[in-house]
């Protein structure tokens, strides 16, 4: 399984996990030090605090609900210039800075 593009997911600005996307579909793990944390907390209810790796067919519901949609989805995707089907080029460009308090930063390969 080779990763194609992997985000770093922070939660209230603290680094908690990775999510990758695959040639075989999606990977979430939490970091170890963040699940070390006594003031950790999940992302999602869907994604409960495990060291074990979370794997998809698709994009995990949460992180898809952090993408913008309608009149901001079209905005986003004409001036980043991603085709709104790239579901996780969206979630790594448009979720730098979204409303909560989870982000995703893109990680350069």
């Amino acid at each position: 399984m080779s990763v194609l593009r992997e985000g770093k997911v922070f939660v209230r600005s603290v680094f908690a996990g990775v999510i990758q996307e695959t040639d075989e579909g999606y990977l979430f793990q939490y970091d170890e030090a963040y699940l070390s944390r006594k003031d950790a907390c999940s992302v999602s209810l869907t994604l409960p605090l495990r060291s074990a790796v979370y794997r998809s067919h698709t994009l995990f519901p949460f992180f898809d609900g952090l993408i913008p949609e309608g009149w901001l989805l079209n905005l986003a995707c004409r001036n980043w210039k991603i085709d709104p089907n790239d579901r996780f080029g969206l979630l790594l460009t448009a979720c730098r800075d979204c409303i909560g308090c989870v982000t995703i930063q893109g990680v350069e390969a």
